[in-house]
């Protein structure tokens, strides 16, 4: 198989969002290589060390995003659109805690999840993955930020459409790398995430294509593509990958200080921190909204995840907050009374 490396890194945590009860339990965490690479048979992109056999994940992973009202406001879009173009009779495929469920369910579908890891006891999800043996279809199937993390995007794409009867519109929301190449945004990249793509990958994958686009700031990409028009896609020698040469210049610039503090204990600030305490620039400290990685680890760094009224009080007048995401800066400047310096670290 011909491929073009883009990027490596080496030593990464293998999962980002499971968090840890103590500091030399998460620097003891499970470790993986990263060789993004373009296949010049295909045109996706992807990492060529990931190995599925070390991903399990289980109740100690938290990736839940909905405490935030930017990111809300996000999931009432897409939840909109869905609505808009794709039947009343919904299964959601790798739905997490539920919560994109509960607001598609609310806006009157007819809705089924489906996720292993589940934990709670809402009847209309399934403990389970969703394969033929299910015996259910639907009009239409949800697939957010669940893609990046499959080996063989394809071909799990057309297990879906064979378990759905080879019928239906599908819902697919994942990280655009085309921001992350232009944003520079080299703590976007981890080994959760195996795949990574460019809105055109969609239009190959799909023959019909009933909406597409960036979201979240062009954060995202969304596709809603007809199963039955599911294809292997082809490279396409004319519009390759167009990946910066200075893409990592900003960690190796350090432009830092001793008190930087980030906000997000999610991938982008663990990566973030990890490199840069690498680089022999740690940050003092990581802040997050969510309750549930609050008082834990992170993996890699071992860093403390603290409440913003439990760390904002320590703070020096001078501090400097790191915003991992522009999308959620107003917010987090009213949440800590704009008295510091912000830095929009992820624009």
């Amino acid at each position: 198989m011909t491929q073009r490396v883009l990027y490596e890194a080496a030593d990464f945590p293998i999962f980002q969002n499971r968090m840890y009860d103590t500091a030399q339990d998460a620097l003891a965490c499970p470790r993986g290589q990263i060789r993004i690479v373009e296949d010049l048979n295909t045109g996706l992109v992807y990492n060529a060390a990931f190995d599925p056999d070390l991903m399990e994940y289980d109740a100690a992973y938290q990736n839940e995003q909905a405490n935030s009202a930017p990111f809300k406001s996000h999931l009432d879009w897409a939840a909109d659109l869905i609505r808009s173009e794709m039947g009343d009779r919904l299964i959601e495929v790798g739905c997490g805690k539920g919560t994109f469920l509960e607001m598609l369910a609310d806006r009157g579908a007819e809705i089924t999840g489906f996720d292993p890891t589940y934990e709670g006891d809402d009847p209309r999800i399934e403990k389970v993955y969703f394969g033929p043996e299910v015996g259910m279809n639907g009009d239409g199937l949800v697939l957010r930020h669940v893609l990046e993390h499959i080996q063989d995007p394809v071909d799990f794409l057309m297990q879906l459409a064979e378990a759905n009867g080879g019928q239906g519109l599908i819902y697919i929301e994942v990280p655009c790398l085309d921001w992350i190449g232009e944003n520079k945004a080299w703590f976007d990249f981890f080994y959760e995430h195996v795949n990574y793509f460019r809105l055109s990958d969609f239009h190959k994958i799909f023959g019909r294509v009933v909406a597409a686009g960036n979201c979240f700031g062009g954060q995202y990409l969304y596709v809603i593509g007809d199963l039955a028009s599911l294809r292997y896609p082809s490279y396409d020698p004319d519009a390759p990958v167009r990946f910066p040469a200075d893409f990592t210049d900003s960690l190796e610039a350090g432009n830092t200080t001793d008190r930087d503090v980030v906000w997000g204990g999610a991938s982008k600030g663990l990566i973030y921190s990890m490199l840069r305490a690498r680089a022999g620039r740690p940050v003092a400290g990581i802040i997050d909204i969510n309750p549930a990685k609050q008082g834990k680890h992170l993996a890699g760094t071992g860093l403390r995840v603290s409440a913003p009224d439990e760390l904002l009080p320590q703070l020096s007048g001078d501090a400097r907050i790191l915003v991992m995401n522009p999308n959620y800066t107003e917010e987090i400047k009213s949440m800590s009374n704009n008295a510091y310096t912000y830095v929009e670290v992820g624009a």
